[in-house]
Order: structure tokens, then C-alpha cells, then sequence
């Protein structure tokens, strides 16, 4: 059995859809689409003619063969040729409960009987940083983290549970309603990136963040 990976692709709101039909091609069939917003102002986003905020955030399941194989293809062939911009990577997947994984397998299988397979080796160069933080926090927390070298992040609203044991030992008294900061960067800006963030905005200051970071294997910007 292939390693099992998870594609992430943020791009702009109504695009996800089209972006599942076109993994479709490469037997990706289990996906999960949540709604985010880019960080940058709408006059940035303007300028830089980038559309709307508003992001569709695609999680998919994939094998490492068919997902290396999209991930060079929307590289190469495809490119320019998604009507979105935004990005997609890949991060690796330690486990998949075994009807998930067996199936996703399955359709690999298939999928390489009539298109081989595309071999990259990961490239770790880059780092999806998750800055979990009170709702109302997110401008500030971006912006110390652009200070250190981020260019930009996708932020997802969520709900905090299962604190109880982290109030108690730190005597914290942590909000659930929160917001995922996601942002992407270099290897290297990773730890100032982390350090700056948890000084001014960690679990004791306002913004009660929560700080985790898992490297990429591969990265593709669209448009």
C-alpha cells in the first residue's frame, strides 16, 4: 500500500467543487470542503488582482502516486489552465482507518493500470503553520507573523474542546470559540515565525493561540 496523503487545496469560494471534479481524473474521490476567508484587504487583494477574500478550503485523501501525478500535472499542464489562483500542497499522512485507505488504494490501483506513475520526492521546503486562536485575533496574530517573513494565510472558524485539562494545569480560562490562522512558509522563517506569534499571542496573552506546524511535501500556487 502507497503512503497515504492529504491534499490540501485553498482557493477562491466556488471553486472547490471544480477543483473535486478535476481530482476526480486521478481516482481522488473523498473529499471534505470547509469555508475560509484570506488575509489580505480587499484593496490588496484588488491590486493584485486576486479576486475575493473568500476562500472554499479542500481537504482530499489521496495515495502518493495519483497525488504526486495531480501535484505535477497542475504544475505543468494544468497550469493556467484551473480559472482559480491559490495554492495546493500535500502533507503526509501517518494513518487512515482501513476501509478509508483500503479504498483510496483501490482506485490508485486503478488509476495506474492506465496512467503509470509520476515519481517527486518530497521536498520539505516548505511548512503549514496552525495558529489556533481566539475569534477576533486573527489580524493581529497575522500580522506579527508577517512581521517575521509570512506573506499571507487562509483562516478557518472552528470551536475549541477538550481544554478542561489544559485550564487546570495552567490556570488558563480558554474561550471556544476560535479561529485557524493557516499559514504557509518557508522551513527556515518557520521557528521565528512560531517564536513571535507564541511571545506576543500565546495562551497566557489575549489571543490565547495554540501553535503547531507540519512540513509539505509538495507545493503548487495556481493562477
Amino acid at each position: 500500500m502507497d503512503q497515504m496523503k492529504l491534499l490540501v487545496s485553498i482557493v477562491e469560494r466556488g471553486h472547490g467543487v471544480a477543483m473535486q471534479r478535476l481530482y476526480g481524473k486521478y481516482q481522488l474521490f473523498l473529499h471534505l470542503q470547509c469555508a475560509g476567508r484570506g488575509t489580505a484587504t480587499s484593496e490588496i487583494m484588488d491590486i493584485l488582482g486576486l479576486g475575493s477574500t473568500e476562500k472554499d478550503v479542500v481537504l482530499s485523501f489521496a495515495s502518493q502516486a495519483p497525488a504526486a501525478a495531480l501535484l505535477h500535472d497542475l504544475d505543468n499542464d494544468l497550469r493556467g489552465g484551473v480559472d482559480t489562483s491559490g495554492i495546493v500542497f500535500s502533507l503526509p499522512l501517518s494513518a487512515l482507518n482501513g476501509m478509508s485507505a483500503a479504498l483510496i488504494d483501490f482506485k490508485a490501483e486503478e488509476w495506474k493500470h492506465g496512467n503509470g506513475g509520476t515519481t517527486m520526492e518530497p521536498t520539505t521546503e516548505n511548512t503549514l503553520i496552525l495558529a489556533v486562536c481566539r475569534r477576533g485575533h486573527t489580524d493581529a496574530v497575522m500580522a506579527t507573523a508577517k512581521a517575521h517573513g509570512a506573506r499571507g494565510g487562509t483562516v478557518i472558524k472552528g470551536r475549541l474542546s477538550g481544554s478542561e485539562d489544559l485550564e487546570q494545569a495552567y490556570g488558563l480560562n480558554l474561550t471556544p470559540e476560535r479561529e485557524v490562522v493557516a499559514i504557509v512558509v518557508p522551513r527556515d522563517k518557520r521557528g521565528p515565525i512560531m517564536d513571535a506569534v507564541n511571545t506576543a499571542h500565546g495562551l497566557r496573552q489575549e489571543a490565547q493561540t495554540i501553535l503547531c506546524a507540519l512540513p509539505i511535501d509538495h507545493i503548487v500556487r495556481l493562477g
